[in-house]
């Protein structure tokens, strides 16, 4: 191994160690915020201490003579601080979580530490960090008498506090190694792989027992000719062709009987065999599922400081409180939540938490409160619940959001009650947010969040208190590995739907089926519920009409949140443990498929997709089909975007990005030319700049709300203005989306763009 490659495999173990000590730093901090005792202080201030000690020595081993410095000077100011010669302040704490993020910037690019810019931003940092350290207890210009820590000895006081211990009575070895988690998949995939061994072996002992079942049938057939074999014996003596048939007769029963007691002790072999495989493939796949288990801290930890960055942008005060961080769940799934519990925990502070002012107004605390719990009910399921005490869902602002999507109308939401009209809160384009940013707005956060727990085998409700807060309640299991599914039959065909989706399997009488909306239902618990040929949605047979079906179907209800749907199935064949296999890289996306499993017999067959499933009505609809020949004949006709934009160079960025997106752009140098020609030809959507000479972005949205005919055009503002008060003020003129020019992403204005329009 040449000497670059030792230093680059160094950088990487580098990281890992990194990841750990930054994560401990971070939560410290947070911590020191909430601590006002100097005493309770001590001990928190000492793991920082510790931690930032170490993480310079280790920079140091891999030549990070960057970071080391950063490390240094984030030593000595907890050395001051600890010695009172500096006192902890917001100021301070924004400071050090900026340098954690400086290193984290350094583990997400191993490069970046030699560029220049990274180089100037680690000398500001710690130019800063000794400006702290150069100010005192006072704040003022006095210089405080601090030693700079020593970066090799430890101090004398902190080795005499250590008993010796017995060099004997010290442990040898470390108690965990590290391991690459591909290593770990693909053993875990390995051990999983055995269930299939385990379902074979389950399938020859069945197959044993009805050969056995054979022999039983043979030997009571044998009984009853017994005697008629007997008289022919005695009638046939001395007829040689009667003597080979009675010597073929006994020979067979002798030979068949034998074969009955082969296939006996086969059977028992067998039996014990297969009891034996199940036990070693469970302790093994028992075994392995538990290496692959992480505690849910590695993941809450990640959260305290994000609500804490997210909070103070916003100008409010929140307290994200975590429970449950030990209990341990599949890392394959702690990784699929990673962004769901962000969009709730950003939602949470974005729609829910209201501003200190307002909520001291509300009688509450200026301080708002988010709880993450986790919980284990059951031996195989893990409960998350998240909750705010905020101002709740604004369930008018969703209900107009589901009209104005087409997803209900007035008339439907009449006759809901609240519970179901809050499900619209999960379909895509639904939001309560009056604009779109880049934390929120565009009706997408919820949408993937439910998919996701679907997706997992999981189910997501929501609770809602107007004026309270609102409760995320999220139920998991521990593992992804296996499941429970029932085994159907679909015009000859076999499938296998999860069992954790399946409400209940019946028989339905064709008279209890009825027409309601022009969709087939059934009555279940004083409901209607949708009726399907599960056949028609998989394309594998022509349409049946309910007319011409048997006076009595069998249907398995799916349910996911508060939907329900029964389809019609030929058969249903039974439960059974049932290991799902990826349909691969190119078949990822095939619809209402979610997988494949073998069975016992060799045979492949697939997993059914409830998600895709439960969506299929709408996307099926007669509405639907009714339309598609007619859009498909019309010319598209391309929608015209004015953007308004004193910057030349802005102005042609945006009129090239927007043209090569396929819409037709008209440009304005300033307000008040896009309001000229705003009323003097039609317009879909307006992008505008804030800061325009004559008349700017904000005007310019005020005036488009203000006249009659333009009220309704959508206004995405793109601006370099960042603040919260300016972002109101967007609100407050009116603008349906404000996208920062700092952190512009032209798929991100398209995104809004198309969303909009």
């Amino acid at each position: 191994m040449d000497e670059e490659e030792l230093l680059r495999r160094l950088k990487e173990a580098f990281n890992v160690e990194a990841e750990e000590r930054i994560a401990s730093m971070s939560s410290s901090l947070l911590e020191l915020e909430k601590i006002t005792d100097r005493d309770s202080q001590e001990p928190v201030l000492e793991v920082v201490f510790r931690e930032a000690h170490s993480l310079k020595g280790a920079a140091r081993s891999v030549n990070l003579g960057r970071i080391e410095h950063l490390c240094q000077a984030m030593e000595t100011v907890f050395s001051a601080v600890r010695k009172e010669v500096v006192f902890l302040s917001g100021e301070l704490f924004d400071l050090l979580h900026d340098c954690l993020a400086a290193i984290e910037d350094f583990q997400a690019d191993i490069e970046i530490e030699s560029t220049p810019a990274y180089e100037e931003k680690i000398e500001g940092l710690v130019r800063q960090l000794d400006d702290f350290r150069q100010r005192g207890p006072g704040g003022g210009e006095q210089k405080a008498i601090i030693e700079d820590v020593p970066a090799e000895k430890p101090r004398t006081e902190e080795i005499e506090k250590k008993p010796s211990e017995p060099i004997a009575s010290r442990p040898r070895t470390s108690e965990t190694i590290r391991i690459s988690t591909s290593k770990l998949d693909a053993i875990l995939l390995q051990a999983e792989e055995m269930i299939s061994l385990k379902i074979m072996s389950n399938q020859y002992v069945t197959t044993l027992h009805e050969i056995s079942g054979t022999f039983e049938d043979w030997n009571r057939r044998w009984r009853k000719v017994e005697t008629v074999m007997r008289k022919l014996s005695a009638m046939g003596k001395g007829d040689d062709a009667v003597s080979d048939l009675l010597d073929f007769a006994a020979y067979n029963q002798e030979w068949t009987r034998s074969l009955d007691r082969q296939v006996a002790n086969l059977n028992r072999g067998m039996e014990q065999g297969n009891r034996l495989l199940g036990m070693m493939v469970d302790d093994l796949l028992n075994g392995m599922k538990n290496m692959a288990m992480l505690p849910f801290s590695t993941l809450l930890d990640l959260f305290p400081r994000m609500v804490r960055e997210i909070s103070r942008d916003q100008n409010k005060q929140v307290d994200l409180k975590l429970n449950g961080g030990e209990i341990e769940i599949d890392r394959r799934i702690l990784e699929e939540m990673k962004d769901p519990l962000i969009h709730i925990l950003r939602n949470s502070i974005d729609h829910g938490i209201e501003l200190p002012k307002n909520r001291k107004i509300a009688g509450k605390e200026e301080k708002g409160i988010i709880s993450l719990s986790v919980s284990q009910s059951e031996g195989n399921k893990i409960d998350l619940i998240i909750s705010d005490d905020g101002n709740g869902i604004d369930l008018r602002r969703v209900k107009e959001k589901a009209v104005r999507n087409g997803m209900a109308t007035e008339a439907d939401l009449e006759k809901m009650n609240d519970e179901k009209a809050l499900s619209f809160i999960l379909r895509s384009g639904v939001s309560t947010s009056p604009i779109i940013t880049e934390l929120s707005g565009r009706g997408l956060g919820l949408a993937i969040v439910a998919e996701k727990v679907e997706n997992l085998g999981g189910q997501l409700a929501i609770q809602n208190d107007p004026g309270k807060g609102t409760t995320f309640k999220i139920k998991l299991p521990v593992t992804v590995a296996t499941f429970r599914g029932i085994l159907i039959r679909v015009s000859e065909r076999l499938f296998v739907i999860p069992s954790a989706s399946v409400e209940r399997t019946l028989r339905v009488h064709r008279d209890e089926v009825k027409t309601v909306e022009n969709m087939a239902t059934i009555p279940m618990n004083g409901r209607a519920v949708s009726l399907m040929y599960l056949a028609h949605l998989l394309h594998i047979e022509k349409n049946t009409r309910l007319e011409e079906v048997p006076s009595y179907v069998t249907a398995v209800v799916l349910g996911a949140g508060e939907k329900r749907i029964a389809f019609v199935v030929d058969e249903v064949m039974g439960e059974q443990e049932v290991l799902v296999k990826s349909l691969g890289k190119q078949l990822i996306n095939v619809a209402n498929i979610a997988g494949a499993t073998i069975l016992g017999s060799g045979k492949v067959v697939p997993v059914l997709n409830v998600h895709d499933l439960l969506k299929a009505p709408v996307e099926m609809s007669g509405a639907v089909h009714s339309g598609m020949a007619h859009r498909e004949d019309q010319d598209v006709e391309k929608s015209t975007i004015l953007v308004a934009e004193d910057s030349i160079t802005s102005r042609m960025l945006l009129k090239n990005i927007l043209e090569g997106a396929g819409y037709v752009v008209t440009t304005a140098v300033d307000g008040q030319e896009a309001f000229t020609k705003l009323k003097m030809e039609p317009f879909d959507l307006v992008v505008s700049d804030v800061e325009m000479p004559r008349m700017n972005g904000f005007q310019l949205t005020s005036n488009i709300r203000n006249e009659k005919k333009l009220e309704d055009l959508p206004v995405v503002l793109v601006t370099s203005l960042e603040s919260r008060e300016d972002r109101e003020k967007g609100i407050d003129a009116g603008a349906n989306a404000y996208i920062i020019k700092g952190s512009f992403d032209q798929n991100n204005l398209l995104d809004v763009i198309d969303k909009l329009l």
